[in-house]
């Protein structure tokens, strides 16, 4: 039996319910969830990724709820579970993600939807970049300094355009002081647009450390958001890419 009554706590992946032809079943979604633009304005909201409106999900009677161990409370999920089909996604890396296009078209009875969505993804992964590799450090949080470290999604989008992590011997999202990135000495700092709204400002407090460093802000979505949405980041990483090289 295919489920008729999803609710998504992810919002890369209510972008992907959404593409998989299924916006009629969606009947909750957080405030976060933000893509397709003009799709999910409709879709009623309960609260936030980590603030979730438990009462209102109980009156949508759910029959299946999208989470991720990531992006959602365990205490949340763990209270989820009790009364409802939870499916606790667990994504660090690119591979990951495509194993859960495939397994909520499975899910879903989209099968085919799915996997032409994961065959233009891979496609646009193995298209060559002639790239020479560069150290980055990837920041997403400010007071305190967080930068995204190994065994997340973001490391592996880093990996794969070739620019090597100067923090992969830290794990997940470590605090760390601008006086590590100095010694570290990146050849890139990216600035992400979210979870923090890194603007013009931050650039310059990071060129004091690191003067020698090129220093973008960049888009978050491009490196954070999975799913669907991953059809567009490639796409523009790839572009994105090869201009690294060129002002670098």
């Amino acid at each position: 039996m295919s489920h008729q009554r999803i609710v998504s706590l992810v919002p890369s992946l209510t972008e992907l319910v959404i593409d998989l032809g299924l916006k009629d079943r969606l009947v909750g979604r957080t405030r976060f969830c933000i893509h397709p633009k003009g799709l999910v304005e409709d879709i009623p909201i309960i609260g936030g990724t980590k603030n979730l409106n438990h009462k209102k999900i109980g009156q949508l009677q759910p029959d299946y709820i999208i989470a991720n161990l990531e992006e959602n409370r365990k205490k949340d999920v763990e209270l989820l579970h009790n009364n409802y089909n939870v499916n606790l996604t667990n994504i660090n890396t690119i591979e990951d993600a495509l194993g859960v296009i495939k397994e909520l078209g499975n899910d879903f009875d989209a099968e085919k939807r799915a996997l032409e969505i994961v065959k233009e993804i891979t496609s646009l992964l193995s298209i060559p970049l002639q790239t020479k590799p560069k150290t980055v450090a990837y920041f997403i949080w400010k007071d305190p300094w967080m930068v995204a470290a190994k065994k997340t999604y973001i490391d592996s989008v880093l990996q794969h355009y070739n620019l090597q992590n100067i923090f992969s011997d830290k794990t997940r999202y470590p605090e760390i002081s601008l006086d590590e990135l100095t010694q570290r000495s990146p050849e890139l700092v990216l600035l992400s647009s979210e979870p923090y709204p890194f603007k013009e400002k931050h650039m310059q407090e990071i060129k004091k450390v690191c003067p020698d460093a090129e220093i973008q802000l960049i888009n978050g979505e491009w490196f954070s958001w999975y799913g669907s949405g991953m059809i567009n980041a490639c796409k523009e990483l790839n572009t994105w890419r090869t201009t690294v090289d060129n002002t670098g």
